[in-house]
């Protein structure tokens, strides 16, 4: 007989979607006021300076060497790979749906590598479930023409984007483990602080419009997304099966272009509303627990 589930994992995914989605809006009004190199390191920078009087006074259990040397590939490839590009895309840009809807292909491409990397395999009602989520993800970029007139370099960045944040889930799944969050999230932040603190101070102007968008949207970034969305990401994923976690990104897209909507002034048509359904349902059928044996 299966163990029930926490209570904390009923609540996670839809917390972690609204954190999630709304980051995508929240970026493209920070990326106005700043370079995204030099958005990312403050970010970056402030969520350290946060988390460090943390652990001081909690003195969290850290990962041995090799533990440490896995978590510092997962940070490097969601905070520098996935960030840093998508903010690349933004700056280009590229607008937030678009984003979104580029980076909601991840289930289909964990779903093909999962059951190699990590062992996983992805029964019939998963497949169609990963098939209906891609179809309303397609459904809302053609109700919305997102891809239309974008930067091809953003476009590019945004791809490889993709790569980054699937690379990460897979990686996360076979070689995490259950090191404190504390101590987890120090190590991935200090890994992505490393490198875009001299890639903005090499590559960019790093003057900030220091107005009261910018410092509402940092906050965010730092509080909501930084820290809350993805520590329930990394809790998510050792909790559950990776293509279950991974397919409720189909969401992110439909969510994403809703927090736009008031944000951004981007509408969302009723095409796009009957698309969120469909990805919903099928997110509905990947997250569905099989029945536990009598």
């Amino acid at each position: 007989m299966s163990p029930p589930r926490p209570s904390w994992l009923i609540a996670a995914p839809v917390v972690f979607l609204i954190l999630w989605s709304a980051g995508f809006p929240v970026a493209k009004i920070a990326v106005a006021h700043a370079g995204p190199l030099t958005i990312l390191a403050l970010r970056y920078v402030l969520v350290l300076a946060l988390l460090v009087p943390v652990a001081l006074v909690i003195r969290p259990r850290w990962p041995d060497r090799r533990g440490m040397a896995h978590v510092a590939v997962t940070g490097f490839l969601i905070q520098v790979v996935y960030f840093g590009l998508c903010y690349l895309a933004f700056k280009a840009g590229v607008s937030a749906g678009a984003v979104a809807i580029v980076v909601c292909l991840q289930p289909i491409l964990v779903a093909l590598a999962a059951p190699r990397l990590v062992g996983e395999r992805i029964g019939r009602r998963g497949w169609a479930g990963l098939a209906l989520g891609l179809a309303g993800a397609l459904t809302v970029i053609l109700a919305r023409s997102a891809v239309q007139a974008e930067s091809l370099f953003g476009i590019g960045c945004t791809i490889v984007a993709l790569f980054g944040i699937t690379g990460g889930t897979l990686y996360e799944k076979r070689f995490g483990s259950g090191h404190h969050p504390v101590a987890a999230n120090l190590i991935q932040y200090a890994v992505a602080a490393a490198f875009c603190v001299p890639a903005a101070l090499l590559a960019e102007d790093t003057a900030i419009d220091w107005d009261a968008p910018f410092v509402a949207a940092m906050a965010y970034l730092v509080l909501g997304n930084s820290l809350l969305a993805m520590t329930l990401l990394l809790a998510m994923i050792r909790a559950g099966e990776v293509a279950r976690v991974s397919a409720l990104f189909y969401l992110v897209p439909a969510l994403a272009v809703l927090v736009a909507w008031p944000m951004l002034g981007e509408a969302m048509p009723p095409l796009a509303w009957a698309g969120m359904a469909l990805a919903a349902l099928g997110v509905a059928l990947v997250s569905r627990r099989p029945a536990a044996a009598g």
